[in-house]
């Protein structure tokens, strides 16, 4: 009963990304911009479902990605930040 995962479809490939597979998709989404995740995959010529294209793209791929330690200035506005207003999750804009 119900849907199949999306990653279950006939044909689509699962597990470890090549760098093949990672390099069409940064320059198709450079060249095309995010749009449809759905429609993506198959307009980029990847045999990946789109959630596997969008969760690669956001977590690993994106330019703008910041990976590594918190700055001393990150890590004093975080303990600053905690200590006005808890655990709480407080929507900011802080760059």
């Amino acid at each position: 009963m119900g849907r199949l995962a999306c990653c279950e479809k006939v044909g689509l490939k699962r597990g470890k990304w090549t760098v093949e597979e990672d390099e069409k998709l940064v320059k198709y989404i450079q060249s095309n911009g995010e749009g449809s995740w759905k429609s993506l995959p198959e307009n980029a010529g990847l045999l990946r479902c789109g959630k596997s294209c969008r969760l690669r793209w956001i977590n690993y791929l994106r330019g703008d990605l910041k990976r590594g330690h918190f700055s001393d200035k990150e890590d004093e506005m975080i303990l600053m930040l905690h200590k006005s207003f808890g655990n709480r999750f407080v929507k900011s804009s802080i760059p």
